[in-house]
């Protein structure tokens, strides 16, 4: 059974690191959640690590630069570990090729010009649908107005080709302020759905969980247990399928992208509706909150 909390606080001293995401727990793509902010500065200050995870389809220089422009305190956080990352690593390995057709907006050429120091040799170029040997998919052109349909003329030449698609981002959708617009996970399961073969290594997939754990070791001289581990995230399918596949204890943020499916009052799920619906979706999270407070 899924235990209801108010607070971060009611738990945090089981643990000693915080796998957090971004979008719906500690932001909404404008501006940061205080409550959530002061939970996490509390968790730091009495000694705990807080790894924000993310399936941010750039490197996370690019994610931390995005919310030093939100406000977000640097001091809410040690490290950042995005999809971005585990995806690049994937690219720059070879994974579709070396010659690929960039499906995604202006923003995230970061992908591709900024790479890490330990990144393998590799040489990657951008080329026309046509002359590539693979897709690197970071999302739509145009995030606000399209939609995976858009895409499914390119999608039939690239499938007959036999071309993979990287995915960098998980994500179906995410909720920008107001407005719900579809990630690079939605265009990858269109693929999938017309044959193609899509590759990921965002949350719920271990890339992403395994690089966390090696960056955090660097950073920290050591490896959490996985039982001192509490992922937190408002994405079932993402982060909280993911955090139980390896074994973490998860935190349900309910007030996400899920929130009208339990009750009118955002800050306090209804406790019969929260558990019919992950039911549904066999999910058991060790804890749900409203918002992450």
């Amino acid at each position: 059974m899924t235990r209801i909390i108010a607070n971060l606080s009611e738990v945090a001293e089981s643990y000693d690191t915080l796998f957090c995401d971004l979008w719906g727990c500690l932001h909404n793509g404008h501006a940061p959640y205080a409550p959530a902010v002061a939970a996490l500065q509390a968790f730091r200050q009495k000694g705990g690590r807080v790894v924000l995870l993310t399936n941010a389809p750039r490197p996370s220089k690019f994610v931390m630069a995005s919310m030093d422009r939100m406000g977000v305190p640097r001091d809410a956080w040690d490290l950042i570990v995005s999809s971005g990352d585990a995806a690049q690593y994937a690219m720059l390995s070879g994974a579709v090729g070396t010659r690929v057709w960039h499906l995604g907006p202006d923003k995230d050429d970061g992908f591709f010009n900024d790479l890490p120091q330990d990144a393998p040799a590799s040489t990657i170029t951008r080329v026309a649908l046509e002359e590539a040997e693979g897709i690197v998919c970071t999302g739509p052109f145009d995030e606000l107005n399209e939609v995976p349909e858009d895409y499914r003329a390119r999608f039939l030449h690239a499938k007959a080709r036999g071309l993979k698609l990287l995915c960098a981002n998980p994500d179906l959708v995410v909720d920008y302020g107001d407005r719900r617009i579809y990630c690079a996970g939605a265009l990858a399961v269109l693929y999938s759905e017309m044959g193609g073969e899509s590759l990921y290594f965002g949350k719920p997939h271990p890339p992403i969980y395994d690089l966390a754990r090696r960056r955090l070791s660097a950073l920290t001289g050591h490896q959490p247990d996985t039982g001192s581990i509490l992922a937190i995230g408002d994405g079932i399918a993402t982060d909280i399928q993911g955090a139980m596949g390896e074994g973490i204890d998860a935190l349900f943020v309910t007030g996400g992208l899920a929130a009208e499916e339990f009750g009118p009052d955002v800050e306090n799920p209804a406790p019969a509706l929260l558990d019919r619906w992950l039911e549904d979706q066999q999910m058991s999270p060790a804890y749900a909150i409203g918002r992450l407070r």
